[in-house]
């Protein structure tokens, strides 16, 4: 018995830098895969560049370990000593347990590919492992802990559905399998497969030139009644069009089953009955667009000559799953290791000799792995998981006589857990006589808009909805509707193939497309549009708008707080030194009162008069008569100086303050976000105006790369040269900026996170796209508006497959609506009577003056002056009649201590008849309190000697019978 043999560990340092800085992926090939070695190196590079930029992964590597037939385990040991992260593509079943054996020692992660397994369902448990039977091929990996896991890919996985969907085709007779060197290298497993079939299964190798397909043909006519394609779709689209007359007299029965994700259009192919069995994504995730894409930038893809082909799309995201696998632990591995450093814990990880932290296994992340483009991972056994990868059955019907009325129909899907589930009675449905179609929508109000049904499942409603109830109600057709995945109009790649929308027609998934999908000539090429259902739309932009701050007391926020207070200070304290000039000035007022007796204006400036000066000489009213003394007027002029210069600030400060918003000139237009780099401006990715930006910066550069070209054509003359320097006539580079800014930008992936970024970018950001979007969502949204005019229009229509005969009813029953104005009773319903339509304030016009929102303040100070005024009145009032009544009571009692009848109300206004008018005598009354009363006629006593003016009236030498006095 072989011992594998522990090598000296290393130390705690070197292993801690080695896993923080450099992930160090080991891909392990035999003698039997590594003849694709070298394209599955490219792909796991190419997915490593890639999921290295996402995850920030500073240093990584792929390494290549080459096993061979009867080599030792401690070679193996030895080639796995530098080695981080395992992926095995080794399938020699030796090989493959010493692979386990020596990972298991080291305490290695690694994933075992297993490829050919044409039924995983049969296991045999024993008493320490689990054998995997793979035909007549045991697989005898004994699983011993969760960071040794086995994955199934959907390619293998989808290799199950040929045993079933062959009997369900009622195929009974002969058959022959045309396969070639795309459909898997080896075709033992396929064989295996067919063998377990009760009909003769024959195989042979597709020709490869189209001269020798027809004496194929011809050869296949006489021994088999069922063709059997395994194959990519080019290669079945040459021979379905050479087997026209073939087709045409139900000589074959074809059968395709492939892995190529190229739908099959073949437009010169007018007769085909062929049943087309093929895995299909699950459209949420697209993994293959999504690499493609980093690839060509930067020319990547040329630099590496890195292209993925149809058929290989689906292992290609299974060896992007390897790496994201493998970076994912690594991360979580060094964040463990991180954090249990931090905490003081002595437990790290030695590569290759300790165990890894407990609560991180790679089979707990393949659990937590979110569904890939083709499917998440199922656990089924042990540590074997395989890849929940979707096969679809579609039936394609093609008459030469009919060619209007074509046929692209899914009639069954089929999972491993579930089997095959047809959607009508059987798969040999006559498609013809089916009239129920499925309808594929995207979601975009008001056009569509989804709504939860917790009981039933979400329902659909809106314009477009009720447009396919008129329809139906004409045609008498039944459906169902289903949403894109994506939530994408569709576009192409550089395969061919359409995402979307578009791609479900293309595909055959849906009969139709319903949505406000704009026609395109590209679309156009690969779909059918009926005649359009709503006006001409175009591309507009989307901002947020102007916030315009509105304030009743804007004119006090002219001036600072501090301003302000400085000024009340100034008030305040200015008010304070005239007062203080006047009482100690000699040549004051108040100090030389016999001076200016004969002068009309004797101002005497208190307090309370000094305050009202200085608060008046701040109004046009002005302040009125200055102090007498000169160190009083002074010190009013320096107010009045001081007093000019804060009006005429303030007052150029408001007009400016008022009208400084509208003097910003807004976005207008496309060509104004063009002149500018402030506000960000990108449309969302995979829309039809990214498809606009990114072809018009396209076409700028094919333009100036053929004046390159000419302007350096060194056979021309200097003179013919020279007529070619000034390029920018005829083509500029304006969508070539703008397309290069969109990119810095970062172009929104979904409506919503370009709402988002409109209302809350912090330096401003414009959203390019779909007019009749920005318009609802301008209609909804007060905080947001529609600016500019639409350009590039195109008009909504709805979209079939090419050459179905949906087309010309819809169109018929469309013109039929358009002509009883229904459609239009629709769009009043819809856009006009929408309930979710927002009643917004219309913008201030700058032609117009300035709104009460801003002014309304100064009513608001006038009537809050009146109100002050009337309280004081009031207050005045009843303080007045209380002293008065005061007084009298207490004047009352000094005359009737000198012999006078007290006052009363009564006797104070009781009319007496008149009596000749005379001078009395002055009074005087003699107490502590002493005071004289002189006469001022009339009967009015006026006193000296307090600080109040008494007036008695009707006052007698002996008596008075009514007196008044006057304080």
């Amino acid at each position: 018995m072989t011992h594998i043999k522990y090598g000296r560990k290393r130390s705690l340092a070197s292993i801690c830098i080695e896993t923080a800085e450099t992930l160090r992926i080991s891909a392990v090939f035999d003698d039997v895969t590594s003849k694709g070695a070298q394209r599955v190196l490219q792909h796991l590079n190419a997915s490593l560049l890639y999921h290295k930029g996402l995850k920030n992964i500073s240093e990584s590597e792929i390494s290549v370990i080459q096993l061979t037939q009867g080599e030792k385990i401690d070679e193996i040991q030895r080639k796995f000593r530098e080695a981080i992260f395992l992926l095995s593509f080794v399938q020699n079943p030796d090989l493959r347990t010493l692979v386990k054996d020596v990972s298991l020692a080291l305490r290695l992660p690694t994933i075992q590919t297993v490829w050919s397994m044409p039924n995983i369902s049969k296991f045999a448990k024993t008493r320490n492992s689990y054998l995997l039977f793979s035909g007549n091929e045991v697989d005898n990996v004994t699983i011993d802990h969760d960071n040794f896991i086995s994955l199934v890919p959907a390619s293998a996985v989808f290799d199950n559905i040929i045993p079933e969907v062959i009997p369900k085709l009622n195929i009974t007779r002969e058959a022959t399998v045309l396969y070639d060197e795309h459909s898997g290298g080896s075709m033992s497993h396929f064989q295996r497969m067919f063998e377990e079939m009760p009909v003769k299964i024959k195989f042979e190798k597709i020709v490869a030139n189209d001269d020798d397909i027809s004496a194929h043909l011809r050869k296949l006519q006489e021994t088999t009644s069922t063709v059997i394609f395994v194959a990519v779709t080019k290669n079945v689209e040459r021979y379905v069009l050479k087997a026209g007359g073939q087709i045409n007299r139900g000589l074959f029965r074809w059968v395709t089953i492939t892995e190529d994700v190229r739908a099959f259009k073949c437009e010169d192919c007018f007769a085909v009955e062929m049943f087309w069995v093929r895995p299909y994504p699950s459209g949420k995730i697209e993994e293959i667009r999504a690499i493609n894409e980093f690839m060509k930038q930067d020319g990547l893809d040329l630099i590496h000559n890195y292209t993925i082909n149809t058929w290989e799309e689906i292992d290609v995201c299974y060896l992007q799953d390897l790496i994201q696998l493998a970076i994912t632990y690594f991360r979580e591995l060094n964040n463990t290791l991180v954090k249990t450093s931090r905490n003081g814990i002595s437990s790290y990880f030695y590569i290759g000799y300790n165990h890894p932290p407990a609560n991180l296994t790679l089979s707990d992340l393949i659990r937590r792995l979110e569904p890939t483009e083709y499917g998440g991972y199922k656990h089924f056994e042990e540590h074997y998981f395989y890849q929940d990868v979707k096969g679809y059955i579609f039936r394609i019907d093609r008459h030469a006589d009919e060619p209007d009325k074509n046929i692209n129909k899914l009639i069954g899907n089929w999972t491993k857990e579930t089997g095959i589930v047809p959607l009508y009675s059987t798969l040999g449905v006559k498609v013809r006589q089916i009239n129920h179609y499925r309808v594929a929508v995207l979601t975009m109000p008001p056009f569509i808009e989804r709504y939860p049904d917790k009981i039933n499942g979400p329902y659909f409603e809106g314009y477009c909805i009720d447009l396919l109830k008129l329809i139906q109600e004409k045609l008498k057709f039944t459906y169902d509707i289903f949403e894109v995945e994506d939530g994408k109009f569709g576009n192409m790649d550089d395969n061919g193939n359409w995402n979307g929308l578009i791609g479900t027609l293309v595909s055959g998934t849906a009969d139709i497309a319903l949505a406000p999908l704009s026609v395109m000539a590209e679309r156009e090429n690969d779909v059918d549009f009926t005649v359009p259902y709503y006006d001409l739309v175009g591309t507009t932009i989307l901002m947020k708008k102007q916030d315009v701050e509105y304030s009743l007391f804007k004119f006090m926020k002219v001036l600072e707080l501090p301003v302000w207070l400085c000024i009340v200070g100034a008030y305040l304290f200015t008010s304070l030194l005239l007062y203080i000039f006047e009482r100690f000035s000699p040549y004051s007022l108040s100090n030389n009162r016999l001076k200016y007796h004969a002068d009309p204006e004797q101002r005497e400036f208190t307090l309370k008069e000094c305050l009202w000066f200085c608060m008046t000489s701040l109004t046009p009213q002005g302040g009125g008569e200055a102090p007498k003394n000169i160190s009083g007027r002074l010190v009013a002029a320096t107010w009045w100086l001081f007093g000019f210069i804060i009006i005429a600030s303030y007052t150029a400060n408001l007009a400016a303050f008022l009208t400084v918003s509208r003097l910003d000139k807004p976005i207008d237009s496309l060509d104004d976000l063009a002149k500018q780099y402030k506000i960000e401006y990108a449309p969302m990715a995979g829309t039809a105006s990214e498809t606009y930006f990114r072809r018009m910066a396209d076409i700028e550069e094919k333009f100036y790369n053929i004046w390159k070209r000419m302007a350096l054509n060194e056979s021309m003359s200097l003179k013919d040269r020279s007529q070619l320097a000034i390029w920018d006539y005829p083509v500029t580079d304006k969508f070539t900026n703008m397309w290069r800014y969109m990119k810095e930008s970062q172009l929104p992936k979904t409506f919503e996170e370009a709402v988002d970024r409109v209302l809350n970018s912090k330096d401003g950001f414009a959203y390019i796209g779909d007019a009749t979007e920005i318009k609802y969502a301008a209609l909804t949204n007060c905080k947001l508006q529609q600016v500019g005019t639409e350009f590039s229009r195109k008009p909504y229509a709805i979209a079939v497959q090419t050459g179905s005969a949906l087309k010309d009813d819809i169109s018929k029953t469309i013109l039929q609506l358009l002509n009883k104005r229904k459609l239009e009773i629709l769009k009043e319903k819809w856009w006009a009577e929408n309930p979710n339509k927002m009643v917004c304030p219309s913008l201030e016009d700058d032609s117009n003056g300035i709104s009460i929102q801003n002014i309304g303040g100064v009513f608001i100070v006038i009537l809050a002056g009146i109100v002050l005024a009337l309280i004081t009145l009031i207050f005045e009032y009843f303080c007045t009649r209380k002293r008065i009544k005061k007084t009298t009571r207490h004047l009352s009692r000094k005359l009737t201590s000198v012999g006078l009848p007290g006052l009363s109300r009564e006797n104070s206004v009781q009319e007496k008849p008149e009596e000749p008018v005379h001078t009395p005598n002055p009074i005087t009354v003699t107490d502590e309190s002493a005071f004289t009363l002189e006469p001022m006629g009339n009967g009015i006593f006026h006193r000296r000697g307090s600080t109040a003016t008494e007036r008695v009236g009707e006052a007698t030498r002996n008596g008075a019978s009514n007196a008044a006095f006057e304080f």
